[in-house]
């Protein structure tokens, strides 16, 4: 029986979004075919109309995962900017991003699985983190900084997830939000 293209478009994207959230919670490698598909109710056979291989699932994957969170960080240069940035970081350094990693930032999950692919599925992710740190550059004007606040919020999430009390983990989150406040702060 031969599906729609809409019936088609459905099913992949369902796919890539039920894939994501696998993936980050158990780590992309070790997830097999079988395991992505069966969650939205299908056979591992039917993976392959939809994609060609798994790394052209991860490559799209990742790509789709950081235009999300470019869409949800960037912003406007100025003031409105860097509220709506400081309120979005806010938001990303919290407990609940911490605890919930297939719902948040694929960067701190998959980043060394990223690091490791191969150059086609890199360099997709450089275009994605370039597009955030230029948008950031602009809502700060300063291009040293975007590059400082990126590292600090993944290298935060990162550090709150490998502790395991929820005080620790409070405490890293606590001190990247105030110094994200203080760099965030207007000028003048």
């Amino acid at each position: 029986m031969r599906y729609s293209a809409e019936h088609k478009a459905e099913t992949r994207e369902r796919l890539l979004a039920s894939s994501g959230a696998i993936a980050k919670q158990q780590g992309f490698a070790v997830t097999g075919v079988d395991a992505m598909m069966k969650t939205i109710g299908l056979t591992g056979a039917a993976f392959y109309s939809h994609f060609p291989s798994k790394d052209a699932l991860f490559a799209e994957l990742v790509e789709r995962e950081l235009r999300n969170s470019l869409a949800r960080l960037g912003g406007e240069p100025g003031e409105a900017g860097r509220d709506k940035l400081q309120r979005c970081l806010a938001a990303y350094l919290s407990l609940a991003h911490v605890e919930q990693p297939d719902k948040g930032c694929v960067l701190p999950t998959l980043g060394a699985e990223i690091a490791r692919a191969d150059e086609s599925v890199r360099q997709r992710t450089e275009q994605q983190i370039l597009q955030l740190h230029t948008t950031w550059a602009e809502i700060i004007g300063d291009a040293q900084q975007a590059w400082t606040l990126l590292a600090q919020c993944l290298g935060s999430l990162l550090l709150a997830r490998m502790m395991a009390s929820q005080e620790s983990r409070q405490q890293v989150l606590g001190a990247s939000l105030d110094m994200l406040e203080h760099t965030l702060q207007p000028v003048g």
